[in-house]
C-alpha cells in the first residue's frame, strides 16, 4: 500500500477514532508520509448569539478552539513517540466544506476519519459529513468503524464489469478498486472477496413476451455469468495476488446494492471498497445510485474511490 503519500486525518473527539488514529499512522509510516492531524470547530450559529449572555460568543469559541488545539497537539505528540512528524491544523466552519477545501489546498491523496455513527439495525453508522464527502471529495475517503481489531479480517471489492455501453468512469475505477483492496487485504493479511452483480438485461420480457423457453432462459444466464466471471478474472489478473485468495461471488439479482448489503452482511465483511459515480447533472452532488443504497445500511469501514478525472463542486 504505497499509494498514499499525504494524508489527511479528520479529528472528532467527540467519537470513538481509536481505530481511525492507528491506520493513519500505520499509513504513513509505512508509506514515509505526510501526515495532517486536522480538526473543523462549527462556528457558532447566527440565532444563537443572542440566547448567550454569559460570555461574550467569541470568548466561547475561543475557549472551545483553545480546548481542542490542546487535544490536537496531545495527539500529535503521542505520534512523534511513534516516529511519525504530523502537521496540525484547525479551523472554522462547516466540516465538510473545510476538509474538502484543504484537500484542494494541500492536494491530499486520502482523508481517513471514524464514523459518526454507530451502526446496527437501529442507526446508520455514516453521518451526513461522511456522505458529504463520500459524495464530494475528490481523493479516496475512508471512513473507519471503531472495532476491537486493529486489522481487518475480511475486505471485499465492489466492482462492476457491465460492458453494455462505453463508460469512462465505471471502466477508471474498477482497476484502482481491485488495486486498493487487495493491497490491503495484503497489508492485513485479510480474507480478499470480490463482487460482481449481475443480471440478464430484460430477463422477463424475454420469457414471458419473447416466448423463450426455459432452458433457452437458463442457458441464457448462464452464458452471461461466464462473461462476467471472465471480466472479474481479467481485473483479478492485474493485480498482485502473491499469498492473498480472491473469493469471487456473483450474485443473480436485479438489485445491486441488495445483494452487496447481503453479502456484506452474510461474510461479516469489516472493510468494503467500492467507487462513487456521479449520476446527476450536478458534478458531485448524488454519488451512484448503488453506493447511496450500500452507505445508507452497510455496517463496516468504507473506503470510497472517484472516479479519474471527478471535480468536485466545492470551490477552494
Amino acid at each position: 500500500m504505497n499509494r498514499f503519500k499525504n494524508i489527511l486525518l479528520v479529528c472528532n473527539f467527540d467519537v470513538k477514532q481509536h481505530m481511525a488514529v492507528d491506520r493513519a499512522v500505520s499509513l504513513a509510516k509505512q508509506n514515509e508520509a505526510c501526515l495532517t492531524v486536522f480538526t473543523v470547530i462549527n462556528e457558532l450559529p447566527a440565532d444563537a448569539r443572542m440566547d448567550i449572555t454569559i460570555m461574550p460568543p467569541q470568548e466561547l469559541l475561543e475557549l472551545v478552539i483553545n480546548d481542542r488545539r490542546k487535544n490536537l497537539n496531545a495527539l500529535a505528540a503521542d505520534m512523534g513517540q511513534q516516529g511519525v512528524d504530523a502537521r496540525v491544523l484547525l479551523v472554522t466552519g462547516t466540516p465538510f466544506l473545510e476538509i474538502i477545501r484543504q484537500v484542494l489546498r494541500d492536494k491530499h491523496d486520502l482523508v481517513i476519519l471514524a464514523a459518526e455513527g454507530k451502526g446496527g439495525l437501529k442507526e446508520r453508522l455514516f453521518g451526513s459529513t461522511s456522505m458529504h464527502l463520500m459524495r464530494k471529495c475528490p481523493c479516496p475517503v475512508w471512513v473507519v468503524k471503531p472495532t476491537k481489531r486493529a486489522k481487518y479480517k475480511r475486505i471485499l471489492a465492489a466492482v462492476d464489469t457491465t460492458s453494455d455501453f462505453p463508460d469512462f468512469e465505471r471502466d477508471s475505477l474498477n482497476p484502482l478498486i481491485m488495486q486498493l483492496a487487495s493491497s490491503l487485504a495484503h497489508m492485513d493479511n485479510s480474507e480478499f472477496h470480490v463482487v460482481q452483480v449481475w443480471s440478464v438485461f430484460a430477463e422477463g420480457y424475454m420469457e414471458v413476451r419473447g416466448g423463450l423457453s426455459e432452458n433457452s432462459i437458463h442457458n441464457l444466464r448462464k452464458q452471461t455469468r461466464q462473461q462476467y466471471m471472465s471480466q472479474l478474472d481479467r481485473l483479478l489478473a492485474g493485480v498482485d495476488q502473491k499469498e492473498v485468495i480472491a473469493h469471487r461471488h456473483l450474485p443473480r439479482n436485479d438489485d445491486a446494492p441488495k445483494a452487496i448489503i447481503k453479502l456484506a452482511k452474510s461474510k461479516k465483511i469489516d472493510l468494503l471498497v467500492m467507487g462513487t459515480v456521479c449520476r446527476t447533472g450536478l458534478a458531485g452532488f448524488f454519488i451512484g445510485n448503488t453506493a447511496e443504497k450500500v452507505l445508507s445500511e452497510v455496517n463496516c469501514s468504507v473506503l470510497t474511490v472517484k472516479p479519474e478525472g471527478f471535480v468536485t463542486p466545492v470551490t477552494p
